[in-house]
């Protein structure tokens, strides 16, 4: 009885600072996130009060939170729109894997951490944080915008390119055979190409058995479909946002806009708890060291992925303050990069493998949504002057 009061107690204060720094946030103009993720350092081990029995509990809210964020920014487009974009964007992924890989692997072999730390430290660097950016485009009204598709087609890129690299990183750090490691890609890849396939080929049948007169039923329907595929998904290998964002393309239309609207308050405090348990894993104390070595890697990644949204919004034709915008909205980086480095530090690659990782995404977390929130006059003088 006792720890269950502490949970409540816990969890009622957590929510209450966050709802009072979101008001602060909007008082001063700015994205919440920065203010979640700080909230997490200062309620996580190391920090000024640590939580005491609700940090569980809020694992599991998080997972929710990247979930629900994944399933809404699906809903978005349905799985021709996504298709056609995957298709017309490969180039830019391609380029997007090799600019933003390259600074954590070399970074890695200049250290002499070895070439499997640099394999994971490639991933670290890679990819972009699909729950923070689509929380900056629906902070800063660029959901309809232009360059939103190329965004989001870059982002369902590296998701996709994740579920094959995290299955080969695994391998390598369990030193399992080549042919063990060859299966375990198979199925992941097997797994994305049939929940695809069910998305563009079915839809209407999973429309049909979600849609509902009742927004309570529709509400459970939609939410219980993406954490049963978001599960299954997870389970073998392959990312829950993964499988999350493939249910939201598979409905579109009227429906798809009825749940965004039913799922909103639900996805904006579940994503704030996510963002909250980002910080609880991170130890201030650890993060000093490797501040300078992080922060001269964070630098490099956000030039290399803004010059990754320029190149592949000037392939959609896209002007010069929309390319502008596409680069901002790839600098944060957050759920994939920890889960890379967790693998990493629980295989034990080296030891300062966890620290930096940490530092690095508290960096482009923090920065990039405020970056975002920053240029957005400059981008727009831009735009008039074109």
């Amino acid at each position: 009885m006792h720890d269950t009061a502490t949970l409540i107690l816990e969890l009622g204060a957590v929510l209450l600072g966050l709802g009072i720094l979101g008001a602060l946030a909007m008082r001063v103009g700015i994205s919440p996130i920065p203010l979640y993720l700080l909230a997490g350092l200062a309620f996580g081990q190391g920090g000024i009060l640590p939580l005491a029995t609700s940090e569980e509990f809020i694992s599991v809210g998080a997972e929710i939170g990247v979930i629900l964020l994944l399933l809404t920014l699906g809903l978005e487009y349905n799985a021709d729109e996504l298709v056609t974009s995957l298709k017309g964007n490969a180039r830019a992924g391609v380029v997007d894997l090799v600019l933003n890989a390259a600074p954590g692997a070399i970074a890695a072999l200049l250290l002499g951490w070895g070439p499997v730390a640099a394999v994971a430290m490639a991933g670290v660097t890679y990819a972009t944080s699909s729950g923070i950016t689509a929380k900056v485009l629906s902070d800063l009204g660029w959901i309809g915008n232009r360059e939103t598709p190329v965004v989001l087609s870059l982002l369902v890129f590296e998701d996709l390119t994740m579920a094959v690299y995290l299955p080969i990183l695994t391998a390598l750090l369990a030193g399992v055979s080549f042919v063990g490691g060859a299966i375990t890609v198979g199925i992941a890849l097997g797994t994305v190409s049939v929940v695809l396939l069910v998305a563009l080929r079915y839809g209407r049948f999973i429309e049909a058995f979600i849609s509902s007169p009742n927004s309570e039923v529709l509400l459970l329907k939609v939410v219980g479909l993406a954490m049963l595929v978001a599960g299954v998904a997870q389970q073998l290998q392959v990312s829950a946002a993964v499988g999350a964002f493939l249910v939201g393309i598979a409905v579109s239309g009227e429906l798809a806009e009825d749940a965004q609207a039913l799922l909103s308050p639900l996805r904006d405090l579940f994503a704030a708890v996510f963002f909250v348990f980002f910080g609880l894993q991170t130890d201030p104390g650890k993060i000093l060291p490797v501040a300078g070595l992080a922060a001269l890697l964070a630098l490099v990644s956000m030039i290399t992925k803004l010059l990754t949204g320029a190149y592949a919004a000037r392939r959609a034709g896209i002007a010069r303050a929309g390319r502008a915008r596409a680069g901002i909205a790839l600098i944060p980086r957050g759920e994939f990069n920890i889960v890379i480095a967790g693998l990493a530090v629980a295989a034990g690659v080296h030891p300062d493998l966890g620290p930096l990782a940490a530092a690095y995404v508290l960096i482009l977390a923090a920065f990039g949504p405020l970056a975002a929130r920053l240029v957005q006059p400059l981008i727009t003088a831009i735009a008039k002057r074109a």
